[in-house]
C-alpha cells in the first residue's frame, strides 16, 4: 500500500494563502502565521544551487557535518556528533535551557551515539579507527574512558556506524559499512563477543522494547534485518530480512515495538513496516511533489510524544516533512516546515524540534582558500563575519553546521496555520516543480528546447569534465567578468584557450558546481544529485580519516536510484561514447559504458598528458565522422588541471594546467573544422572547485559553452550550476531530468542563438613549456612525495591545496584577505513565485 499526499501541493499553497489573508480580519493564530511568513521571507538565503533558506526557530552553531541527535532517557541530555572534513566533535546539550554543556574533540566519529540508560555512560562510533568512543558523565560534562576496539584501525576495514544498547545484559550492538556487519559487544567485559554479516553496508540500528529483537537497515542491501539478540551466549541469528527502498537509513520505533519507520535516502520515501507480519505496510511520500525524481533524501525520523506526528528530516529539500500518522496505514501529510541546508537529524522534546542542519545557514565566499597557513582550527560560521577572517577556508569544511530548534507548541505539533505559512515557505524555497520536469525556462525559437522531446537543430553534445578550478583561479584576470585578479592563480599565460573561448564565445562568470569535492562532484556532474552515501562519506577519507575514493561507480551504494547520464541514455536509445569518464583503466566502471567506451582514450593518470588524450579523441572522433557513427552525446575527461603538486620530476602546476588548457583548445578546434560543427555543441566543466580560491562564493567556477549554435563575444551573468548544464544538454537529447535539481535548474539558452556562425576555433599554442618539471626541493615537494595522486584527492587537499599555491606563487606567500560576503539574502517574493510555473 503506498500513500501519496495526492493534491497536497495545491491545497497547501492555497490554505496558506487563505490563512495569511485571514490575517487581515481575525486574530490570534492566523496573525502569527502571517508575521512568520514575512518575517522569515524577508531572511531569505539564496544558496548557489538556486535554491533558498528560511530557517525558523532559534540556533546553536555545531562543526561541520552533524549526522546524529542522541537523547538520554530522560531526556535531559542530548549529545551531537559532527562527522565533517574538518575537527570532529561530540556536543553534550541541555535541551531544556538549549545551552552547550561540553565539548569534546574526538579523532575519528561517525554516526553511532547512544547514552547508557543511568546516563552515566555516552557511547560513539570511532569510525575507522574501528572502536566504541566511551565517556563518562561527570556532572554534565565528558569524560574520555578507554575505548573498545572491534579490531584494528584503517586500513582494516570495519567502520562502525549506528549503534543501540541493552544495559540489562550489558550488551552494545554495532552496525558497520566496511566489513557489512552487526558486532555484539560486551560493556563489562569491553570486548566483541559475535559478529554476524549483514551481507551488506549497515547504517543503524535498534532494539524491540523487550529487547529481544534488534532490527538494522541495511543501507547497501535495500532491506531491514531482523535478528534474534536473545541467544543468551551463543550467536546472533537472523531471522528475517524486510524490503526496502534504496539505501535505507534511519529507522524509528514506535514505543509498543508494532511499526517500524524506515527512512529510505535514495528514493524520496519513507517505509512503515508491520514488524509483527515482517512487511512494510505503508509508504510515504516525503518530496514535495508526487513521483518526483530523486532529490529529497529522507535520513532523519522523530515522532512527538503522542506518537501522532512524525517528522522526516529531507536533506536535499532543506525540510522537514510532517505527517499525521495516528492510524498506521492511513498516514497523511500535513506540510512541511524549513530548516537550514541539509538537515540529517531530528528530535521532539516537549513542544520544541531540534534539527541538525549537515551545511548550516549559507554558502560562503571562499578568498582564503586554498589556506596558506595551514591551520586546522574549525572554522564558526555565524552572525559575525568578522570573527572568522583569521581562520582556515577549505571548502570541505568551510560549511559549518547548525542546531536549529523549532517551537511546536500544539502537542508537539506546529499550529496548523503557522504550518501552512511554514509549507508555503519550503514550496517558495524550492525551485522545482512538477511542470518544471516536462517544461523548462527559454524562448521560442531557440536552439534549446523549452519542451522535453522537443526537437533541435543541435544534433550532437560533447561534454567536457575538469578537476577542482574556481572561476577567480583561472578566469579573474578578465575585465570583462566579475573576477578578482589577486586571486587567478593560472592567468591568461597559462591558459589562453580556456580565455579565447570566454571571450570569442560566452564569458559565465556566474555559474555555481553544485559539488564541493570531487568525490561528490562526479556524481553531481553526471546525475545532478549525490545520495546519501556519497554526502556522509566523502568527508571522512578527505579529513585523512581512512576510507577508500568509490565514487565513479565502483560501488552500487553510492550510484543514484535511477543511475547516471549514461544510463539515461541507454533507456532513451539515445547512442553516446565515454572517454576516460567512469572507465578506469580503460575498463567501464558501471555497466552502461560496457561496451561504449573508447579503448585508447587513457583514464585518470597526471602522468599522462591531456594533449595525447586529445589526440586519442581526435582519431577516435574521425574514424566515427567517417562512418557517420558519431554518438548524440560524448563525455570526455581532460583532469590533468588536478595537477601533482610540487612533487619532484612531475609537471609544474602551471605546466599541467598549460596541458589541459592546450588539449582544450585542439579538442574545440578539431571539432570546429568537422563536418558536424554547425550541429554541435561542447560543454566544459569542472566537477567541483575545492582546490581554488574565489571572492564570490567557494562553489563558484569556470564554465565554457561552444558551438556552431553558440553566441560570440557575448557575456552572461545569469547564475547557473552544474545541474543546469545538464539540464540544457538533456533538452537538446530529448532527456527528462535525472534528478529535483536539474529539473529546477536554469537552462543555459541565454548561450545560444538560432543563427549558425561556421567561423572555426583556433586553439592557441601553450605560453610555457609544457614539458617543465618540478626541480625543487623543499618542504612542498616532499609533502607531494608522499601524496597518492592515482585518484582525484585521495590526497588531503587541505594540504595539497597550499602546494599548488605556495608552489605556483612562492613558499612564503599568503593568500589575500577576504574580500566580501557570499550570501545572497532576497526580499520577499511574490504570490506567484509559490506557483507550479
Amino acid at each position: 500500500m503506498k500513500k501519496y499526499w495526492f493534491v497536497l501541493s495545491t491545497l497547501l499553497l492555497l490554505g496558506g494563502f487563505l490563512a495569511c489573508q485571514r490575517a487581515n480580519t481575525s486574530s490570534g493564530q492566523s496573525s502569527e502565521a502571517t508575521e512568520v511568513y514575512k518575517q522569515l521571507a524577508a531572511k531569505r538565503v539564496e544558496l548557489p544551487n538556486g535554491w533558498s533558506l528560511t530557517p525558523p526557530g532559534r540556533s546553536l552553531n555545531l562543526d561541520d557535518l552533524p549526522l546524529t541527535i542522541a537523547l538520554s532517557r530522560s531526556r535531559t541530555l542530548m549529545a551531537i556528533t559532527n562527522n565533517g572534513q574538518s575537527t570532529q566533535r561530540i556536543t553534550l546539550i541541555n535541551p531544556a535551557t538549549e545551552q552547550v554543556l561540553d565539548t569534546t574533540t574526538v579523532a575519528k566519529a561517525y554516526v553511532g551515539l547512544a547514552f547508557s540508560d543511568d546516563e552515566q555512560r555516552l557511547y560513539a562510533s570511532g569510525g575507522n579507527d574501528n572502536k566504541i568512543l566511551v565517556y563518562a558523565l561527570d556532572n554534565r560534562k565528558l569524560r574520555a574512558l578507554d575505548p573498545i576496539p572491534l579490531g584494528k584501525p584503517w586500513p582494516v576495514k570495519i567502520s562502525p556506524v549506528g549503534l543501540c544498547l541493552d544495559d540489562a545484559r550489558n550488551r552494545l550492538y554495532v552496525v558497520t559499512k566496511e566489513d557489512s556487519a552487526l558486532y555484539v559487544v560486551d560493556t563489562k567485559a569491553r570486548r566483541v563477543l559475535h559478529r554476524l554479516s549483514l551481507g551488506a553496508a549497515g547504517y543503524t540500528c535498534t532494539l524491540s522494547p523487550d529487547k529481544n529483537e534488534l532490527y538494522a537497515s541495511v543501507w547497501g542491501g535495500s532491506r531491514v534485518a531482523v535478528i534474534n539478540v536473545n541467544t543468551g551466549d551463543a550467536a546472533p541469528t537472523q531471522v528475517a530480512t524486510i524490503p526496502t527502498n534504496k539505501n535505507p537509513n534511519d529507522l524509528l520505533l514506535t514505543r509498543d515495538g508494532k511499526y517500524l519507520f524506515v527512512a529510505n535516502g535514495n528514493d524520496n520515501t519513507v517505509g512503515l513496516i508491520d514488524v509483527a507480519n515482517r512487511r512494510v505496510v505503508e509508504t510515504l511520500t516525503a518530496s514535495l511533489f508526487p513521483d518526483a525524481p530523486v532529490g529529497t533524501t529522507p535520513n532523519g525520523l522523530a515522532l512527538s510524544d503522542d506518537e501522532q506526528t512524525l517528522y522526516i528530516a529531507n536533506a536535499d529539500n532543506n525540510c522537514l516533512a510532517v505527517f499525521d500518522v495516528t492510524t498506521k496505514g492511513q498516514s497523511r501529510s500535513t506540510g512541511y516546515i524549513p530548516t537550514g541546508w541539509y538537515p540529517t537529524a531530528v528530535k521532539v522534546v516537549g513542544n520544541r524540534l531540534f534539527v541538525t542542519n549537515g551545511k548550516g545557514f549559507t554558502s560562503k565566499a571562499n578568498p582564503k582558500g586554498p589556506n596558506p597557513n595551514r591551520s586546522r582550527v574549525p572554522q564558526q560560521i555565524g552572525p559575525n563575519p568578522q570573527a572568522n577572517a583569521g581562520q582556515p577556508q577549505y571548502i570541505a569544511g568551510l560549511f559549518k553546521g547548525t542546531l536549529s530548534i523549532i517551537d511546536v507548541p500544539d502537542a508537539g505539533k506546529p499550529e496548523p496555520e503557522v504550518l501552512a505559512a511554514y509549507s508555503r515557505l519550503v514550496y517558495a524555497n524550492t525551485p522545482y516543480t512538477k511542470r518544471k520536469e516536462t517544461e523548462a525556462e527559454g524562448e521560442a525559437g531557440n536552439p534549446i528546447p523549452r519542451r522535453v522531446g522537443a526537437p533541435s537543430p543541435i544534433k550532437y553534445v560533447f561534454y567536457i569534465i575538469k578537476e577542482n578550478r574556481t572561476y577567480d583561479q583561472i578566469l579573474g584576470d578578465m575585465k570583462e567578468g566579475n573576477g578578482d585578479a589577486a586571486l587567478c592563480l593560472f592567468p591568461e599565460k597559462v591558459t589562453p584557450n580556456q580565455h579565447a573561448l570566454a571571450r570569442e564565445f560566452v564569458l559565465l562568470d556566474n555559474f555555481y558546481v553544485d559539488a564541493e569535492v570531487s568525490a561528490d562532484g562526479h556524481n553531481w556532474s553526471s546525475a545532478a544529485y549525490a545520495n546519501d552515501y556519497v554526502e556522509k562519506n566523502w568527508v571522512t577519507s578527505y579529513g585523512g580519516r581512512g576510507g577508500t575514493y568509490d565514487y565513479e561507480g565502483q560501488k552500487e551504494i553510492a550510484h543514484p536510484r535511477d543511475g547516471f547520464l549514461w544510463d539515461h541514455c541507454l533507456r532513451a536509445n539515445i547512442p553516446f561514447r565515454t572517454y576516460g569518464w567512469f572507465a578506469d583503466d580503460e575498463k567501464p566502471n558501471i555497466n552502461a559504458v560496457a561496451g561504449r567506451l573508447c579503448p585508447t582514450f587513457k583514464g585518470y593518470d597526471l602522468s599522462y598528458m591531456d594533449v595525447k588524450r586529445e589526440e586519442a579523441w581526435e582519431a577516435d572522433f574521425d574514424r566515427l565522422v567517417a562512418t557517420n557513427n558519431v554518438p548524440r552525446l560524448s563525455t570526455i575527461r581532460f583532469g590533468n588541471d588536478h595537477t601533482s603538486g610540487a612533487r619532484l620530476g612531475a609537471p609544474t602546476p602551471d605546466a599541467a594546467i598549460a596541458d589541459n588548457d592546450l588539449a582544450v583548445g585542439r579538442f574545440v578546434e578539431h571539432l570546429s573544422k568537422s563536418a558536424i560543427w554547425n550541429q554541435s555543441v561542447v560543454f566544459i566543466l569542472e566537477d567541483d572547485a575545492q582546490n581554488g580560491p574565489d571572492h564570490v562564493d567557494a562553489h563558484r567556477s569556470i564554465a565554457f559553452v561552444a558551438g556552431g549554435l553558440v553566441k560570440r563575444k557575448f557575456v552572461d551573468h545569469t547564475m547557473y550550476s552544474t545541474s543546469g548544464m545538464l539540464r540544457t544538454i538533456e533538452l537538446i537529447l530529448g532527456l527528462k531530468p535525472m534528478s529535483q535539481y536539474d529539473a529546477a535548474a536554469t537552462p543555459m539558452w541565454r548561450c545560444f542563438t538560432n543563427k549558425p556562425n561556421a567561423t572555426p576555433f583556433v586553439a592557441r599554442e601553450a605560453g610555457i613549456d609544457l614539458n617543465q618539471k618540478n626541480v625543487a626541493v623543499n618542504r612542498n615537494s616532499r609533502r607531494s612525495a608522499e601524496f597518492d595522486f592515482s585518484r582525484p584527492d585521495v590526497i588531503n587537499d587541505l594540504v595539497f591545496s597550499e602546494v599548488v599555491w605556495q608552489t605556483v606563487r612562492g613558499e612564503r606567500s599568503v593568500m589575500p584577505a577576504p574580500r566580501r560576503g557570499a550570501f545572497v539574502k532576497l526580499a520577499e517574493r511574490g504570490d506567484d513565485d509559490d506557483d507550479d510555473d
